[in-house]
């Protein structure tokens, strides 16, 4: 019990230090890359960190030997969304909250690209009900349809690569380089950039492993310890890249990488959950569906508005609390 939680704060530690440089790196890459700050955020740092549970993803409904094996793939890809879009949004207005005095801001407003990522709800939904409905039927070709689902991101990806940046503060200030100070070319940041993201996913291994004997040891089903926890350990590097964007005072940058990665989460893991599995939801998926949809409108009238308050993004992480009330009373009153 002592080593698995020693093993559980460490690799946690390991985690947000190797995001430090993983961020940090990133940057570099996309000025090189003459690519703007949503652009970094949405495309290559959303893209590094959602390597891990997609590698997870593909082994389990590829290579999984059971049925069993394989339905956690398909909750990955259903969960990973849900912590994106409930905790992992209120992490970034909870950090700004609390940080607003060192960040000398008179008040809660979130500096954001309101437009931009009301866009990015809008396109996520549109894509997140197909693949909720096609977890309603069966038919024949379904499994050929995960091919829209990738050229969906490829387009996304187009499309935000394409797209003007309109500035903003986040470009003012460049940290050097952790591993090499000075002016580094694309080498060297992409060096630091690799290096971290190794060390991200087997932190990121090593984490969820100890989460999963923790939730054991605690007498969790391991049907409720991989919807309910896992999903929360496997987006733990997009959180831990938001807080310390935040606290550098770009949550243009955090709010992009957390939208980036919600479409890849919607398009990847479901083209191989589609093409790989029966791609059938139970009462559980389906409600973690619904709860993502709300969390999503909420964020698209939040961003189209254009004054999104840090107090009220922190409260959306609420809505995960509801789904995990839910999964954890509703099967004592004969549902779910």
């Amino acid at each position: 019990m002592l080593l698995t939680l020693v093993l559980f704060l460490g690799s946690a530690v390991a985690i947000y230090v190797a995001c430090e440089y993983f961020v940090n790196a990133v940057e570099w890459c996309g000025k090189h890359m003459n690519l703007g700050a949503t652009a970094v955020g949405t495309v290559l740092a959303a893209f590094g960190t959602a390597l891990p549970e997609s590698a997870v993803t593909l082994t389990a409904v590829a290579f999984g030997k059971t049925p069993e094996a394989r339905d956690i793939g398909v909750g990955a890809a259903m969960g990973g969304p849900l912590v994106l879009a409930t905790i992992a949004y209120g992490v970034v207005g909870l950090a700004l909250w609390l940080n607003q005095r060192k960040l000398k801001r008179a008040d809660h407003a979130v500096r954001a690209d309101g437009r931009r990522l009301a866009g990015d709800q809008l396109a996520f939904l549109a894509i997140f009900i197909v693949k909720v409905g096609l977890g309603l039927v069966a038919f024949a070709v379904k499994p050929w349809l995960g091919v829209l689902f990738l050229t969906a991101y490829a387009l996304y990806v187009w499309r935000e690569i394409r797209s003007e940046d309109d500035g903003g503060e986040d470009d003012d200030f460049l940290e050097p380089l952790k591993i090499k100070p000075g002016n580094p070319n694309l080498f060297w940041a992409g060096l630091q950039t690799c290096s971290a993201l190794a060390a991200i996913a087997f932190a990121s291994h090593l984490f969820v492993g100890q989460l999963e004997a923790i939730g054991h040891m605690a007498g969790l089903s391991p049907h409720l310890v991989a919807l309910l926890l896992s999903p929360v350990a496997t987006e733990l590097p997009e959180t831990m890249n938001a807080i310390i964007w935040v606290r550098q005072g770009k949550e243009r940058l955090a709010l992009a990488n957390i939208s980036g990665a919600m479409m890849i989460q919607a398009t990847i893991p479901s083209a191989l959950g589609i093409i790989f599995t029966p791609w059938r939801f139970d009462a559980t998926l389906m409600v973690s569906g619904a709860v993502t949809a709300v969390a999503i409108v909420v964020l698209w009238a939040m961003f189209r508005s254009g004054k999104v308050d840090s107090r009220l993004l922190a409260a959306i992480g609420l809505l995960y609390g509801l789904f995990a009330a839910w999964l954890v009373f509703a099967p004592h009153f004969g549902i779910g």
